[in-house]
């Protein structure tokens, strides 16, 4: 058995659902682990991960529309620190996934046909987002 662990640092250009789906096959294939489980974590807590259709930009488009329709920023929260998308983008990465565990396999992930990779940056503003990977197998 054999592990690998590395942060990959991906930056954002502002809000929405931002593919990651190569960076982390590279990172895989160096690994050079055939078979195992990848773990990825997000380091913030208003930025998430998820893995989403990646051939219909629509389908992108529609759950970014979602979530900014159950999560606003004119809702008049408490919690303004940084700004009016701060308390929206605590829910948004609330209501999603902090980490993933995707199979690896011929020294892949397997994803499936349609599938991608996300980090789901919740705030306006750009940022530089860290991404804790982690692969064990052999």
């Amino acid at each position: 058995m054999r592990q690998a662990i590395t942060e990959l640092a991906i930056a954002t250009p502002g809000q929405g659902l931002h593919e990651i789906t190569d960076p982390v096959e590279r990172w895989v294939a160096d690994s050079a682990i055939e078979t195992g489980l990848l773990t990825l974590f997000v380091r913030h807590t208003s930025a998430s991960l998820l893995i989403q259709e990646n051939a219909a930009p629509a389908a992108r488009r529609d759950v970014e529309r979602y979530f900014a329709k159950i999560a606003p920023e004119s809702a008049g929260y408490e919690h303004d620190d940084e700004g009016p998308d701060d308390m929206p983008a605590h829910l948004r990465a609330a209501l999603t996934a902090t980490s993933l565990s995707i199979p690896v396999a011929g020294g892949r992930t397997v994803l499936g046909t349609w599938q991608g990779i996300y980090l789901f940056e919740h705030r306006r503003v750009g940022h530089r987002r860290r991404v804790a990977a982690h692969l064990i197998g052999g």
